[in-house]
């Protein structure tokens, strides 16, 4: 305590002078209102230029790491290749196919289109990405849209020359067939607009094993985005009594918030296979079947 008494004893003045200066500058710049203006102006020019620095800071870092997961879907693409892959039954005579064959004589599947997001939302009922490629570069509607991580993002469902509008799985109208990775049981993923950070999957029966953090991955039976890519994990299981099938909670793979490149995936045979199941379902379920 002597100590201190000492200090203050010893920088009396100079605490004395300090402390009349900041009552006069707050006198100064409280009444004067062209010494305010300038002391606002130096102080937006300061915070402005820090901002801006941070910002370029941060973009460099956010710039690194999509770059590592860029390099990160390289090798989940090239591991998963073999699911783009049909190979031809060779047990019956093959007839000249339009699809793509590779070297191994196998038939592609699918063909993947990099883009890069321009406008996002995530805070409606009813959520879109803009990308920027259109029917110029082959994008056409239904086609699966992939984050550079390869989770799933959403769909196409219009497009122009040069941009593509995709339906995110944040839009209440959305629905993917997807399918738990371990049993391969598969069920309805959809969204009921309330939080963006949690998805919805039903169609899922009781009897089938799940738990929470379970990976929840796109179906084989999807037409639209490619079978094993990460959609999210499980995050909460509700049994209603009243029903046989679980509603899952499940957390997106994806981050939406930070949507920056994408991939845009076409299936090769998605015209054949939505054509039969359109034509097969308007002959047997909306028109009259004659008794036989």
């Amino acid at each position: 305590m002597r100590n201190v008494i000492l200090f203050i004893r010893r920088y009396l003045t100079f605490f004395t002078f300090l402390f009349l200066q900041i009552v006069s500058l707050w006198f100064l710049y409280s009444f004067n209102q062209f010494h305010q203006a300038q002391f606002l102006q130096t102080a937006n020019e300061i915070t402005g230029e820090v901002n801006k620095r941070y910002k370029n800071f941060e973009n460099f870092f956010l710039q690194g790491e999509e770059n590592r997961r860029l390099h990160r879907v390289n090798d989940s693409l090239l591991n998963l290749l073999s699911q783009q892959l049909v190979t031809p039954d060779t047990t019956r005579q093959l007839v000249t196919d339009t699809l793509l064959v590779d070297s191994t004589r196998q038939y592609r599947r699918y063909y993947f289109r990099p883009a890069s997001v321009v406008f996002n939302s995530t805070n409606s009922e009813k959520n879109y990405i803009q990308l920027d490629r259109g029917s110029l570069h082959g994008i056409t509607e239904n086609m699966s849209v992939l984050n550079s991580d390869g989770s799933a993002v959403g769909i196409v469902v219009h497009v122009s020359p040069r941009f593509a509008q995709v339906m995110s799985l944040l839009h209440v109208r959305q629905k993917v067939n997807v399918s738990l990775q371990k049993t391969g049981d598969f069920g309805t993923l959809e969204w009921d607009g309330k939080d963006p950070g949690l998805l919805l999957l039903k169609g899922l029966p009781k009897s089938v094993p799940v738990k929470v953090g379970d990976p929840v991955v796109a179906s084989r039976y999807s037409f639209n985005f490619p079978p094993g890519y990460p959609v999210g994990t499980v995050a909460e299981i509700i049994s209603d009594k009243s029903t046989n099938f679980y509603l899952l909670k499940v957390k997106p793979a994806a981050r939406f918030n930070n949507l920056q490149h994408v991939f845009v995936v076409e299936n090769l045979q998605y015209a054949e296979q939505a054509t039969l199941d359109q034509e097969t379902r308007k002959r047997i379920e909306d028109s009259k079947r004659t008794p036989r």
